[in-house]
């Protein structure tokens, strides 16, 4: 539009009655929603800008596509932009990717944030795996102090399979065995007393030594002091590798004893693991296959850590942006 025909279009603006501005609005909104977003992404591109397919940091502009800048690498030749490498690569309707986050931000349904946005609950829960993520990798990487570490079971689920490799069972069934059994999902927390949380799907069945040293050990630093219960795997894992351990016997009921350090006990990570259920509960289950997805969502809203979805955003595309 010519500048005389908006400054004209625009001083009429005050004449429309209610349901034309609500209407004017509702037309405005997803090409504000697009500017923003790509906004954004340049933003955060700009930041840590590199070549997704040899990690070269040398690149120069060429040309544009779908609203997005490209730049083509000065090593290998190939072209990019800065959604290339991450899970957002190709995902369209942008316009409606913030209004989406709010939605995360909010725990909401697949079918509730389909509604609001707009778009089909298919692509609602494709856009909920893939700007997830970022969250899910998104860890601190040492735990300090005195990190808490205890571990919570889940029944495995096949929600969503076409095929299972185990006789079907009615939602919210229990497991054939009783006790801890490879029926169940078996995941790791560890919390400091700074309330910074490191967690992983280790397997299924009873924790090992083994799955600690794999999932916990990267994320501790040499003098931490680790606090569990009495299970014999974290006492044979802190042996081995020389770090200072403490227990509780929760079943003799110890749950808080006096130490050098300060307060022996589990009860920041096992209110944690309360926490979680009662917020997973509101998604009628999660298949096993996405559990990670799903701690790494909980991990960012605890706190109040991510309150908006502009931060949602740049971890979503931050954290993956390197070589492959």
């Amino acid at each position: 539009m010519r500048a005389p025909h908006f400054k004209k279009w625009f001083a009429r603006l005050p004449a429309l009655n209610l349901p034309q501005r609500l209407q004017t609005l509702a037309a405005l909104h997803p090409a504000a929603g697009l500017d923003q977003a790509i906004a954004l992404i340049g933003q955060i591109g700009a930041t840590r800008r590199r070549c997704p397919s040899c990690a070269c940091e040398r690149y120069y502009r060429h040309g544009q596509a779908n609203g997005l800048q490209r730049y083509r690498c000065r090593a290998c030749g190939r072209t990019y932009n800065d959604l290339s490498g991450t899970p957002l690569a190709r995902l369209r309707l942008r316009e409606k990717w913030l209004d989406y986050l709010g939605t995360v931000i909010d725990s909401t349904s697949v079918r509730a944030a389909a509604k609001k946005v707009r778009v089909h609950r298919n692509t609602a829960f494709r856009w909920r795996h893939r700007f997830l993520k970022g969250p899910e990798q998104d860890q601190p990487q040492r735990l300090g102090g005195i990190a808490e570490a205890d571990e919570m079971f889940m029944l495995e689920s096949q929600k969503g399979a076409r095929k299972l490799d185990r006789p079907a069972r009615r939602r919210g069934g229990r497991a054939g065995k009783r006790g801890i059994s490879r029926e169940l999902d078996c995941i790791l927390v560890a919390r400091d007393r700074s309330g910074q949380t490191v967690d992983a799907v280790v397997g299924r069945g009873a924790l090992t030594a083994a799955q600690l040293e794999r999932h916990l050990l990267p994320r501790l630093e040499r003098q931490v002091l680790l606090v569990s219960d009495a299970h014999a795997a974290y006492r044979s894992f802190a042996r081995k590798h020389g770090i200072a351990h403490e227990a509780v016997n929760l079943r003799a009921g110890v749950r808080v004893r006096r130490g050098l350090a300060g307060a022996i006990h589990v009860q920041n990570v096992n209110a944690y693991h309360q926490r979680f259920r009662q917020w997973l509960s509101r998604f009628r289950g999660v298949a096993s296959r996405y559990l990670p997805n799903y701690l790494g969502w909980r991990r960012a809203l605890d706190g109040g850590r991510i309150t908006t979805a502009e931060q949602l955003l740049r971890i979503a595309i931050g954290v993956i942006h390197s070589e492959r």
